[in-house]
């Protein structure tokens, strides 16, 4: 890539950063985007995997006093059950199917009954979504707002929200770059300076909106990651129904 091209991905990366660094979730969806856009899938997800890494990282790092370690426990144990079936079907299902798959889950997770309402601090439900989650992340690059909305249906405040998820997020896109590295293309390469770039922009980012966080209230955090979840969300099924629509569409033509 050209030292431009790195440049304007590295503003790109401090941005969703940035995003990702107050709600705790989109801008690793936007980022994902962009990188399959410009590179194969496989090295998109190699990069994506270490972008996300720094990021989640970092903000782990900077809010560590507010970690729910058990729930993180609890959601790894789904994690590595889901890399063990991949690992062994190497399933990938057609774009259209997986973004719907994406749209769909959180609608489905507040839909439940109250007595299975996402639960953090649940043992059955954090090893379940973690095996959910970790599924969408090695089939679309992203676990998406399933994620978010399975933190927000407990009793953790904003900063506890934002750490625990992002430690959860930090072995989640260790698995993937395992899982797209190592398991699906030995052969993914990735450029070392774009790889030094994308740490460094994700860092900065996230410690950006440290400062934006701690002024907001658990009330307003709350009100906008929901909003967030529900546009996002919404992008997902929208842009997967056009895609199988226009697809059933070629098919029928041909």
């Amino acid at each position: 890539m050209t030292p431009l091209v790195i440049a304007a991905l590295g503003l790109l990366m401090v941005a969703t950063a940035f995003l990702s660094g107050l709600f705790g979730m989109a801008g690793g969806l936007i980022l994902i985007g962009v990188l399959l856009a410009l590179m194969p899938l496989p090295t998109a997800m190699v990069l994506h995997a270490i972008t996300q890494m720094a990021s989640n990282g970092w903000r782990a790092f900077l809010w560590r006093a507010h970690i729910r370690w058990r729930p993180v426990a609890v959601y790894l144990i789904g994690c590595a059950l889901a890399l063990t079936l991949w690992s062994i079907t190497r399933y990938v299902p057609d774009k259209p199917i997986a973004l719907l798959l994406l749209g769909v889950t959180p609608f489905m997770a507040r839909l439940m009954p109250k007595g299975v309402k996402p639960n953090p601090d649940s043992v059955w439900q954090g090893a379940f979504y973690g095996w959910v989650c970790m599924s969408l992340m090695l089939m679309t690059g992203v676990s998406g707002p399933l994620m978010d909305t399975f933190f927000l249906g407990g009793k953790f405040d904003r900063r506890q929200v934002v750490a625990t998820k992002a430690t959860c997020q930090v072995a989640s896109h260790f698995t993937k770059l395992i899982y797209f590295g190592g398991i699906i293309d030995q052969a993914a390469t990735l450029d070392p300076v774009l790889a030094a770039v994308a740490i460094a922009a994700s860092m900065l980012g996230t410690t950006l909106a440290r400062r934006i966080l701690e002024a907001m209230s658990d009330a307003q955090f709350r009100t906008w990651a929901n909003r967030l979840i529900t546009t996002v969300a919404g992008y997902y099924i929208l842009y997967g129904g056009w895609l199988l629509l226009f697809a059933g569409s070629s098919a029928a033509s041909k």
